[in-house]
């Protein structure tokens, strides 16, 4: 066996043990299960755009891994246990039905017939919560489920001041499932760029985009083809973009930021050298770096973006691939971030601010930490040390 299938057989199985989330859950449980109201830290209503198949076979997948031409929409409304951690995601085992007491529960399903139905219902809870939105779009091997939770556990931990909107195209779900997620992915393209132009058009002030590892390289081409239409930024109303260990080759990505343009608002790309399911990308794409994993930063702030380099925080599993999310202080400092509207906030980051941060990611990993942010200015560097008290 060549040392490079030993390398490769080697991250496919981590990745079909662990993979970027885990195996599909159905998202509803099988009975009734009820906990005390003062077990229940929150319930936040999550609208969906998805061009995943309604889940026939298992309703209580609500959608499954199956493709559809058509955006489909709904609402699931999901509660966060007393016991939540920062950075965790707490789900029931198995088939195991959920105790909202213990574990993030999936509580209702809406559907709605068609686009009118969900803007309407969507533009009605914008105007509500403040007229912002937070765009989320998954990764690869990912269940819609995964995607439930993930933003649900990203707007409570980071305290997001809008409307949390997750957009879920159809993985397979399966660590086997590579070049069907890339397929799928690109064939969302024109669904979230429409559900993008949707938010527009209702009160919102500002629509923020968190997209992570396969979700980068449909963002970014939803993103340009905004771009080739001469409506880039939404009419004003793009806020925030945030790429978390994009899965995306670099010269492609360098060719999509130069039909984007340098970005008129914050734009950041939160990197990591020790990325473990980006080394697989790799391999599978020939050796060629991803954004995710690659060691130039000054290279990609040249095309207007900061990026965050995250290789010596800690991740909160073997695969170090979603530290943005599940390393507490780093959802600290997201959450930070969000929560000052885009237009207000700075290109660079605020010193003070990523110190105080810095300090805690410290203690957070108990060892030396670094987080290094790399501006079209300048390069910001936080070293810490010191014990776990």
């Amino acid at each position: 066996m060549t040392v490079h299938v030993k390398i490769v057989v080697g991250l496919a199985f981590t990745l079909a043990l662990a993979g970027c989330a885990g195996p599909t859950h159905d998202l509803l449980n099988r009975k009734t299960v009820t906990a005390p109201a003062s077990d229940i830290a929150a319930k936040h209503e999550i609208f969906v755009a998805t061009t995943r198949q309604q889940a026939t076979k298992d309703p209580r997948q609500v959608f499954d891994g199956d493709r559809s031409l058509t955006t489909s929409y709904a609402r699931v409304d999901v509660t966060v246990p007393k016991i939540h951690q920062v950075g965790a995601i707490e789900r029931a085992k198995g088939s195991a039905d959920a105790n909202p007491a213990k574990q993030f529960t999936a509580s209702d399903v809406v559907h709605y017939g068609d686009a009118r139905q969900f803007a309407k219902a969507v533009g009605a809870d914008i105007s509500m919560r403040g007229d912002r939105a937070l765009v989320f779009v998954h990764g690869f091997n990912n269940g819609f489920d995964d995607g439930i939770y993930r933003i649900t556990q990203i707007a409570h931990d980071t305290k997001y001041p809008g409307t949390p909107v997750l957009f879920s195209w159809a993985s397979s779900a399966k660590a086997t499932g590579y070049i069907y997620d890339k397929d799928s992915s690109t064939a969302a393209r024109d669904d979230l760029e429409a559900t993008l132009r949707m938010l527009a058009k209702t009160r919102v002030k500002s629509i923020d985009i968190i997209a992570h590892s396969m979700g980068t390289w449909l963002t970014m081409e939803a993103l340009r083809q905004l771009a080739i239409t001469g409506d880039r930024d939404l009419g004003g109303k793009l806020g925030y973009v945030i790429l978390a260990s994009p899965d995306i080759d670099v010269d492609v990505f360098k060719k999509q930021m130069i039909r984007y343009g340098k970005p008129d608002k914050p734009f950041a790309i939160l990197l990591s050298g020790d990325d473990r399911a980006l080394k697989l990308s790799s391999f599978i794409s020939g050796d060629k770096p991803r954004v995710g994993d690659y060691g130039n930063a000054a290279d990609l702030a040249d095309y207007g973006v900061t990026v965050v380099d995250l290789t010596r925080a800690k991740g909160g599993d073997g695969l170090n691939h979603a530290k943005f999310a599940d390393n507490p202080i780093l959802v600290q400092l997201l959450g930070n971030r969000l929560r000052t509207p885009a237009g207000l906030a700075s290109d660079e980051p605020d010193p003070t601010q990523l110190n105080d941060i810095g300090q805690g990611l410290g203690k957070a990993v108990g060892s030396v930490a670094e987080v290094v942010i790399t501006t079209p200015f300048k390069v910001l560097t936080i070293a810490t040390g010191g014990d776990l008290p």
